[in-house]
This record gives structure tokens, C-alpha cells and sequence, in this order.
């Protein structure tokens, strides 16, 4: 498959994934998540696109790294053994692959990603 060298995002004709993503699991509330994947390296172990999320509390566990950009929303992230972090607009982040742990989330998030798989 040829790609252009070039790729803008969003491309918001993508349809969203409406499940809980695997590895996460509500803990708290009933919080509820759409996941839109608009890029997909050729072999597939990069992608990228948009996340949101409704408040309350999902237990996650990562295998794959993850860059993140948000957007709108609020998060208190919360790897197991570690202390607490909050992020909000604006804010950057990565998430190591072997993540465990908790996301609180306070406030309906957007978040844009970009996951690197094993």
C-alpha cells in the first residue's frame, strides 16, 4: 500500500470504536469511552487519534507506550506504587508501556494519542 508522505488530522469521517478499549476496567462511577483510530502505520505498530471520555474511574493496564495531547477534560492518572498526577488542557504526557493503574477522570476528556505498539 502507497501513503502519502504527508496526513492531516482529525480526519473525522473515521467511525468511533464505542467499547471500553481492553486492559480497562471501570472501577468507579460509570464512566464511558469512544475511541477514533484515523492513522495506522503499514505494519501497524503506530497509531494515532482522538479518545474521549466520560467522568469516573477506569483501572488500565498499557501493553504499548503512549504520547498523549489533551485536549478538554481533566485526569488524576495514578500508576500502581506511585504517587498521583493530574493533567488537564493543554498538558502533554507519555504512559510507559507496563502501565497499572488508575484514571479518574474529573471532567469529560478529548485527548488526541499516538500509541507505539511492541
Amino acid at each position: 500500500m502507497n501513503r502519502p508522505a504527508f496526513t492531516k488530522l482529525p480526519d473525522r469521517s473515521v467511525e468511533p470504536i464505542p467499547d471500553d478499549l481492553p486492559g480497562w476496567t471501570k472501577t468507579a462511577g460509570s464512566p464511558s469511552m469512544r475511541t477514533w483510530i484515523e492513522y495506522s502505520s503499514e505494519d501497524e505498530s503506530l497509531i494515532s487519534g482522538w479518545w474521549e471520555a466520560t467522568p469516573g474511574t477506569y483501572h488500565a493496564t498499557y501493553d504499548d507506550w503512549e504520547f498523549v495531547h489533551m485536549i478538554e477534560g481533566r485526569i488524576v492518572i495514578t500508576a500502581e506504587g506511585e504517587e498521583p498526577g493530574e493533567v488537564g488542557p493543554g498538558d502533554a504526557f507519555v504512559i510507559e508501556a507496563g502501565f497499572k493503574g488508575t484514571w479518574e477522570i474529573k471532567e469529560n476528556v478529548l485527548k488526541h494519542f499516538v500509541i507505539q505498539k511492541k
